[in-house]
């Protein structure tokens, strides 16, 4: 199955049982914690007053007229107001005809209240007042954690977005500075920004030099140094000095909306596993009522006492409550995401954990992603001062906005920073251009244009041409009198982390794949480097989707992209993993984005999908085997043995089943996966 056709199985999926997963729709954890303090308000005194606490603890409760009046007062409005949420997430399931865990609640509360009331009007037996309280406040507790856990994995980007700043420093057009609402501004204004500040919005620097510091984004706490033309991003925090911007995207466009946007679809996404976890509190649903049922029938048959088998019933419910598979997912995935954050991976779909665990091959576009998507100039060789030549290459280079020749200029500053000043400079198209440098006439461009004999040339020179076609690297030669004096050799520079990437994949078992639509010399080259020994060269964007189906014949695949032309074999992939969070296409065709454009990020967001696999398949099976053993035990097996479970102790044991669930969820932030 491909990855597109998984998507929309999954979104089909959402669709039909959306009501069963909105169980806390129009909750808060505020809410829960305002009803348990209620609650054990309301608890306090019925348990003060119940027959069952007095004999325990050997003490007489006070008695005055109606005093028996207020345990059943207090457990009524403790069953409306604490049970309230669960009673009406079980009518939302039942409407959806998907019993879960909220209806398995309130068929326990239920029980225990009625039968409690219909003891108080004077049925024979023992009422389960407290009982009931102890159920409900337990309950509360539990489901308070629960979405304290859950959104506290996903507050920090939501914190970091309400500390941005509410103005910006507007420059107007007569050059004064104006201190406007954030959300006045539009793209193609100025801002000023100075040191020390949060950056409001998306810009690219057009005056100044500073240094950023981009922890929220990247996880790196180093700055980033930041000169003209580098993009300042919201939420950044501006270094030492004073830069204004021209604002490049605003509103949903700035790349903190947009990671916002990926943190809500991962919160909002379902896993495979949480499918089987909600399926699992269905049939437990099934399975607790089939034995409650007979266990009550089973219970009046051999012992007199209805209060018994009354109790045992309960019992099976209480203990049945599927809280712990209830949370066994959704507290790994919460994890999982802030780690992965943690770590410059944000996750678009939660989906992809379970996905990426046993991916067989990563494939790689080369360009932007391996490599930096620019030129560098990778060697020169010279039959004069090698600097000299590259002072005089880049004088000649510096009026023009070529990427080669911004790449030789780049050069030269680094050599030598006191680049001359040509004259009489001509571009000539498509060969490259001349001028005059300290009084002598200079030619630097393709080679066959600047020499008028190629046979002529140094063996040196020759060889460093030959060496430069042999690599598919830009041959660009310096000559003067018609004679080449000096050759450049320009290649798209390989990130520095990416010999770090490969390896660490090639250490899991994985095998890396270089797809690129350069010339196979070029693809030859980089997977050399790299250490690929699978690469495809001279590959049509539309044909990377057509490599991933044949790879997938193999076993499963990811694929990493920067852009627009990789689209298709993000979406086509089992796992889209994106090199950067800046682009609209990054977001709508991966998976996983990787934000600080770090391929070493592709290894940390596999290593984190196996760990999460692992602990979700721990929890999931505690979760079940544990109603395995505890739902036999109170129907009442163990009562030969003088096993005997309360329905307080089942929600004493039910309870201590999830906190080692959460524990286990929690857990996974020692493990490093760096």
């Amino acid at each position: 199955m491909t990855h597109s056709a998984h998507d929309s199985e999954t979104s089909a999926t959402h669709e039909d049982h959306g009501d069963q997963h909105d169980k806390h729709e129009g909750h808060s954890p505020e809410m829960f914690r305002d009803r348990l303090l209620v609650s054990v308000l309301l608890t306090v005194p019925i348990l003060y007053f119940s027959d069952q606490i007095q004999v325990w603890f050997r003490y007489d409760a006070i008695s005055f007229f109606g005093s028996d009046l207020i345990t059943p007062v207090l457990a009524t409005i403790l069953f409306v107001y604490g049970g309230g949420p669960f009673l009406k997430g079980a009518l939302a399931e039942l409407r959806a005809r998907q019993p879960g865990m909220m209806t398995l609640i309130s068929v326990a509360i239920t029980v225990s209240y009625v039968f409690s009331v219909a003891v108080t009007l004077g049925f024979p037996g023992k009422d389960f007042y407290w009982e009931l309280a102890t159920l409900i406040d337990i309950m509360l507790l539990g489901h308070w954690v629960e979405m304290r856990s859950v959104e506290s994995a996903s507050s920090a980007l939501d914190e970091l977005a309400k500390l941005l700043p509410d103005t910006a420093h507007l420059v107007n057009d007569d050059g004064s500075i104006t201190d406007v609402e954030v959300s006045q501004l539009r793209v193609g204004n100025r801002i000023v920004i100075r040191p020390g500040e949060q950056v409001p919005i998306d810009g690219d620097i057009i005056e100044g030099r500073t240094s950023a510091n981009e922890a929220f984004l990247t996880g790196e706490s180093k700055p980033v140094t930041k000169d003209v033309g580098a993009e300042m991003v919201a939420g950044s925090i501006n270094g030492e000095g004073v830069v204004t911007i021209h604002v490049s995207r605003v509103g949903d466009d700035t790349a903190l909306s947009q990671i916002m946007r990926l943190v809500a679809d991962a919160q909002t996404s379902r896993s495979q596993y949480q499918v089987l976890a909600d399926r699992a509190a269905g049939w437990l649903t099934f399975i607790a009522i089939g034995v409650a049922i007979p266990t009550l029938i089973v219970w009046l048959i051999i012992d007199d006492d209805p209060t018994f088998a009354v109790t045992r019933m309960v019992t099976v419910l209480v203990i049945a409550c599927p809280h712990a598979l209830g949370l066994a997912i959704p507290l790994v995935t919460a994890n999982a995401t802030t780690m992965a954050a943690n770590n410059g991976v944000l996750v678009r779909n939660r989906e992809a954990f379970e996905r990426g665990r046993d991916i067989r091959f990563v494939a790689f576009d080369k360009t932007g992603t391996l490599t930096e998507g620019r030129f560098g100039v990778s060697a020169v060789v010279s039959s004069i001062d090698k600097e000299t030549a590259l002072s005089i290459a880049g004088s000649l280079e510096q009026n023009s906005e070529h990427p080669i020749a911004a790449a030789i200029v780049q050069e030269a500053m680094d050599h030598r920073s006191d680049v001359p000043t040509a004259t009489d400079v001509t571009a000539v198209a498509g060969e490259g251009i001349t001028g005059t440098v300290d009084a002598v006439s200079w030619k630097v461009g393709k080679p066959e244009w600047v020499a008028d004999d190629m046979e002529a040339l140094d063996p040196r020179l020759r060889q460093a041409l030959d060496e430069a076609d042999e690599r598919g690297d830009t041959p660009v030669a310096l000559g003067r009198d018609d004679a080449i004096v000096a050759v450049f050799a320009l290649a798209d520079q390989i990130r520095p982390s990416a010999r770090r990437a490969v390896s660490e994949l090639v250490e899991m078992g994985i095998t890396p794949v270089m797809v690129t639509g350069d010339a196979e010399a070029v693809a030859r080259t980089v997977a050399g480097e790299l250490g690929i020994d699978r690469y495809h060269a001279r590959v049509r964007p539309a044909e990377k989707s057509k490599i991933v189906q044949e790879l997938q014949t193999e076993g499963r695949v990811a694929f990493v992209g920067d852009g627009i032309n990789d689209a298709p074999a993000l979406l086509e992939a089992d796992l889209g993993i994106a090199i950067g969070a800046g682009t609209n296409v990054a977001i709508e065709s991966a998976d996983l984005v990787l934000v600080d454009d770090d391929p070493t990020g592709v290894a940390k967001a596999l290593r984190l999908s196996r760990l999460t696999r692992s602990k979700m398949v721990q929890n999931l099976v505690w979760a079940t085997g544990y109603n395995v053993i505890a739902i036999p035990l109170a129907a009442g097996v163990g009562v030969s043995v003088g096993v005997v479970l309360s329905p307080a102790m089942g929600a004493i044991l039910m309870s201590l089943s999830t906190v080692i669930v959460a524990v286990n969820a929690m857990s996974m932030r020692r493990v490093s996966v760096s």
